[in-house]
C-alpha cells in the first residue's frame, strides 16, 4: 500500500486532480472572473503587470491574486513534503529571454495553454488553431530536445535564494487584498480597471482560497499542460496528459451545468448587425497559430508550462522565478508596443520572436564530445 504522501503520483491521483482543477477553473468563471478565462495564467500575470504600472492598458490592470496563491500554495507543498530544494544557474538569462516571448506569442492568442483548453471547452473555436499552433510548437521543441538541448544544471544555493520568490509573492498577496491607495485621488499606489476584463474577478478571498489549493496539487503532481503534450511526443508517456485530458473533461462538464458553454467562432452579432467576438478572443486565425507556436516552443525550451514554471518557482527553482519575470516583462513590452491579438505589432513579433527562440534552441544543442 502506498504511502499518502505518494497517492499523488499515481495515474489516479494525476486524474483527480486534474478534475479538481478543472472544476476549480470553470467555478471561477461562475463566481466572477472573465468568461472563458476562470484561469490562465499569462492573462492574470499580464493583468498584474498592469497593476504594477508596467503597461497602461486600462481594460487589463488588476492584481489578480491567484498568482501569488500559485506559487505559495506550491511553496507549501515542498515545505510539507520536503520538497523545498533552493537552486539556480540553468542559463537564468536565456529563460529570462523565452519567458518573454512566451508571454508575447501567449497574447498574440490571448492566452496560455491552461486558458487554451479552457476557451475550447468553452466553445470558442478559435481556439483550435491555438491548442494546434501550441502542439506544433511544443514538437520543434522536442525535435530540439532529441538533438540535444540543454540549458546545462541548476546547482543547490542557499535557503535565502529560494525563498525570495515566495517572499515577493506573498507581498503581492498583502497588495491584493489591501489595495494600498497613497497620495492624492487617482494617484494609487496600484492600478485597478473599472471595465473590460480586469474588471471581472472572483472575491479576493475565493480566488486565494482557489489558487491556494491549485498551488498544492499541482506541486504535488507535476500537472503541467505543456508537459503533458511534450511527454506524449517525446517518450509516448500518457501520465500527465491523462491530467489534462480529466482537466478538460472536468471544465466542459462544469461549463455545461452553468451554462457557460456557447459554440463558435463568434457568439453571432448585434442588432446592428456589428460581429460580436467571443470573450477576450480574436478572428485571425494564422495569428492564433503562430503566436501559440512561440509559446509553445518556448515553454518546450524552459521545460514547462506558465503555471509549472510558477509552482516550481515555489519550490525554490530560481530558474523558474526568472522566466517568470521574463512573463511579467513581456506583457508589459506587448501592450506598450501593441503586441497583443490582431494588434499592428503582433505580426512582426510573432516572426521575429521565433527566429530569436529557434537560435536559441539551435545554440542550446550540447556538442557530442570529441573522440581522442
Amino acid at each position: 500500500m502506498k504511502r499518502p504522501k505518494d497517492l499523488f503520483a499515481t495515474g489516479a491521483g494525476i486524474i483527480i486532480v486534474g478534475l479538481i482543477l478543472g472544476c476549480l477553473a470553470a467555478t471561477l468563471q461562475k463566481l466572477g472572473n472573465p468568461a472563458n478565462m476562470g484561469i490562465c495564467v499569462a492573462c492574470f500575470t499580464r493583468d498584474i503587470a498592469g497593476a504594477l504600472g508596467l503597461h497602461r492598458a486600462g481594460i487589463v490592470q488588476y492584481l489578480r491574486p491567484e498568482i501569488p496563491a500559485f506559487c505559495l500554495g506550491a511553496f507549501l507543498a515542498a515545505l510539507i513534503f520536503r520538497e523545498f530544494r533552493p537552486r539556480t544557474g540553468s542559463a537564468p538569462v536565456v529563460r529570462f529571454i523565452l519567458g518573454m516571448f512566451a508571454m508575447i506569442g501567449a497574447l498574440i492568442f490571448l492566452g496560455c495553454p491552461w486558458r487554451a483548453m479552457l476557451r475550447l471547452v468553452g466553445g470558442d473555436w478559435n481556439a483550435i488553431l491555438g491548442i494546434l499552433g501550441l502542439i506544433v510548437g511544443i514538437g520543434v521543441g522536442v525535435g530540439f530536445l532529441r538533438g540535444g538541448f540543454n540549458l546545462g544544471r541548476s546547482y543547490p544555493t542557499r535557503a535565502l535564494a529560494g525563498l525570495a520568490m515566495p517572499f515577493v509573492m506573498a507581498a503581492l498577496l498583502v497588495l491584493a487584498i489591501t489595495y494600498p491607495h497613497f497620495g492624492e485621488e487617482g494617484k494609487a499606489a496600484l492600478f485597478r480597471s473599472t471595465k473590460g476584463p480586469g474588471a471581472a474577478a472572483a472575491h479576493v478571498i475565493v480566488s486565494i482560497i482557489v489558487g491556494l489549493i491549485v498551488g498544492f496539487l499541482a506541486q504535488r503532481t507535476r500537472f503541467c499542460t505543456v508537459g503533458g503534450l511534450r511527454d506524449v511526443i517525446l517518450m509516448r508517456d500518457f501520465h500527465l496528459f491523462s491530467g489534462l485530458l480529466a482537466f478538460l473533461i472536468a471544465a466542459f462538464a462544469m461549463n455545461l451545468i452553468y451554462g457557460h458553454f456557447h459554440p463558435g467562432f463568434t457568439l453571432g452579432t448585434s442588432p446592428e448587425g456589428e460581429i460580436i467576438k467571443q470573450p477576450a478572443a480574436h478572428t485571425v486565425q494564422w495569428l492564433n497559430f503562430t503566436g501559440m507556436v512561440l509559446a509553445g516552443l518556448s515553454f518546450t525550451l524552459a521545460g514547462g508550462c506558465p503555471g509549472r514554471q510558477i509552482f516550481l518557482s515555489g519550490e525554490g527553482d530560481g530558474d523558474a522565478a526568472m522566466f517568470v519575470f521574463g512573463m511579467l516583462t513581456g506583457a508589459g513590452v506587448a501592450h506598450n508596443c501593441l503586441m497583443v491579438a490582431d494588434q499592428p505589432t503582433a505580426p512582426y513579433i510573432a516572426v521575429i520572436g521565433l527566429v530569436v527562440v529557434l537560435i536559441i534552441g539551435f545554440m542550446g544543442r550540447e556538442k557530442p564530445a570529441i573522440a581522442r
